[in-house]
């Protein structure tokens, strides 16, 4: 299925909410499109490269995989751009990409099966704990996150969103292949930030 793209430098996950500031055309054009139709996009990690158009550097490594978005919230900023909010939903595998005319990039997105629900098992509830104390942080209050601490790739995903992680280990725990394979491999890097 072929879908629009939108190039960041970060990595957005399933659950994770992420503001932006529009202000090229293209992107625009792309919320007012996905605003009408109740649509989404895709959003992939920029690798390497720059993702804005007319620049002389115009040429992207991006992610071989990345996260469907929804806008949830918009809003005109003070200094008269437009913002949206936007929330991951699916991960999908991307295929070959083109770019159209008006430089807006579209890729063959191959989506994962859905994720159901999946327990969290005592050995990730420090996982869960580190999550409900960010939740008293002022940033993520504003958020208004409706987390299902009963759904551990729910407390998996938002945890590694809101974790000042390097955007690489962010885009390694969303390839996760499993859920085990991912709630493993965050509590390891918690546990090296912590020392």
């Amino acid at each position: 299925m072929e879908i629009p793209l939108f190039p960041l430098s970060s990595v957005l996950l399933p659950y994770g909410q992420v503001p932006l500031q529009i202000f090229e055309q293209r992107y625009l054009d792309l919320v007012r499109s996905c605003m009408k139709s109740d649509s989404g996009f895709g959003v992939v990690w920029i690798r390497s490269g720059s993702e804005v158009a007319g620049t002389s550097n115009y040429s992207l490594e991006l992610g071989k995989y990345g996260t469907y978005a929804r806008i949830v919230d918009w809003n005109q900023l003070p200094n008269g751009l437009l913002g949206v909010t936007i929330e991951g939903r699916e991960v999908f595998a991307l295929g070959d990409t083109r770019t159209s005319d008006s430089s807006q990039m579209y890729g063959e997105a191959n989506f994962r099966p859905q994720r159901e629900p999946a327990a969290l098992i005592p050995g990730w509830s420090q996982l869960a704990d580190v999550l409900r104390g960010l939740e008293t942080h002022p940033h993520v209050q504003r958020m208004n996150l409706d987390i299902d601490y009963d759904n551990a790739w729910q407390v998996g995903y938002t945890l590694i969103q809101l974790l000042p992680l390097e955007e690489h280990v962010k885009y390694e725990l969303l390839g996760a292949e499993s859920l085990e394979v991912m709630m493993d491999a965050l509590d390891s890097t918690l546990n090296e930030i912590s020392g």
